[in-house]
């Protein structure tokens, strides 16, 4: 038990620093656009960089938690975040992508590991877990724009990515120091082939599942990754303000997964990503008419506050719908998700360009969050496969 719980607590920290790592590009996407000389669809490229390696990275994950456990898949995760962070703080244009690719496949490593490990050491409580765990990465990225702000006055954010690659570090050789049980468990052959039953497969379930995972990365990542782009050309100051507006966008998700464990003890799982996904559509349609820092700020917050509890509940779906075959359609799921992040972000800044107008580009993320509300709507009672 009490290994269990530093277990825990260690993949909660791991998942602070995944939240900054994660969210790195949009607070930091203005300044490389400068430092590199950008436009957006090619700063749009960074976004593909960095969720295409993650789905090599979750591909590889399904291979290395059966041979390593948990616990070390997630190590050598926080290791390539780690290398990466450090090689981006002085990095040029091709460089800086290469390390983008690098912390990518690291995310791509430790986020579906770090997601699946709490799911079996919380299975009586999976949705709650998770939403916590969920939290946890939530304080990573409402932070980092707040950092990234402060240093930005001084011209010393390469001292914030040497910093990551330092704490990165530490929490990745603590969490190699301890034992879990679940590390024990492995897969077998004989159990992996009795699991591929290609029933499931044929399940209408998995293409809706993995629309709920594809369309929900891309589009939480469009808008935390642009806003503050958008925010620095409405705000023609010379100020930093801009720089903290994703921090609004994540400071209400952080609000909403914090909450999320309370009121799913009074609705349904779907019946709560459904209401979140109403408004999440709203906070998106006051973005696209914002010409205020203060219409961006509410916009912002009111899509996080909404999306905030979809992506642990698609999560504890996968479990609910799929029982033991969770493990198995998992890598697919996450291996999804990096692709809506590789590509939505990317349709964001290319359509910018195309028009001109980043206004335009960000009708994609209400799209993507009228659509999984439909998908919800839809399968809002689904027979588990059989």
């Amino acid at each position: 038990m009490v290994r269990a719980s530093a277990g825990t607590l260690l993949v909660h920290a791991a998942f602070v620093l995944t939240g900054v790592m994660t969210t790195l590009l949009g607070p930091m996407l203005p300044i490389f656009s400068v430092r590199w000389m950008l436009s957006d669809s090619q700063a749009g490229y960074l976004f593909t960089a960095q969720f295409a390696s993650s789905i090599l990275g979750v591909a590889l994950s399904g291979v290395l938690v059966p041979r390593f456990g948990y616990r070390l898949t997630i190590v050598f995760g926080l290791a390539f975040m780690a290398a990466g962070a450090g090689l981006l703080a002085q990095a040029s244009w091709i460089v800086g992508l290469i390390s983008v690719c690098i912390y990518g496949f690291g995310l791509g490593l430790a986020i579906p590991t770090a997601n699946l490990l709490i799911a079996e050491l919380h299975s009586g409580r999976r949705a709650a877990a998770l939403n916590l765990l969920n939290f946890s990465w939530g304080i990573g990225a409402v932070g980092c724009p707040f950092v990234v702000a402060a240093l930005q006055r001084s011209q010393r954010t390469s001292l914030f990515l040497l910093g990551m690659t330092v704490c990165l570090a530490l929490v990745a050789i603590s969490l190699g120091c301890i034992h879990l049980p679940v590390d024990a468990k492995r897969d077998s052959p004989k159990t992996l082939a009795i699991e591929a039953n290609t029933k499931i497969w044929k399940s209408r379930l998995v293409p809706v599942l993995g629309a709920l995972f594809f369309i929900y990365v891309g589009t939480e990542n469009s808008i935390g990754g642009w806003v503050a782009s958008y925010a620095r050309r409405i705000d023609v100051s010379s100020g930093t303000f801009w720089a903290l507006t994703p921090s609004f966008f994540w400071g209400a998700l952080l609000l909403g997964r914090a909450s999320a464990p309370i009121l799913l003890r009074h609705v349904r799982e779907t019946t709560l990503a459904s209401a979140g996904l109403v408004l999440a559509s709203s906070g998106v349609s006051v973005l696209l008419i914002a010409n205020t820092m203060a219409l961006i700020v509410v916009g912002a917050s009111v899509a996080g506050f909404g999306l905030a509890s979809v992506f642990p509940i698609n999560i504890a779906l996968l479990s609910k719908w799929f029982g033991e075959m969770a493990s198995r359609i998992g890598g697919l799921m996450f291996a999804l998700s990096s692709l809506g992040g590789a590509t939505v972000p990317w349709v964001v800044g290319a359509l910018s360009s195309r028009f001109g107008s980043l206004r335009i580009g960000l009708t994609v993320p209400l799209v993507g969050s009228l659509t999984m509300l439909l998908l919800y709507l839809k399968n809002r009672q689904p027979q588990r496969p059989t």
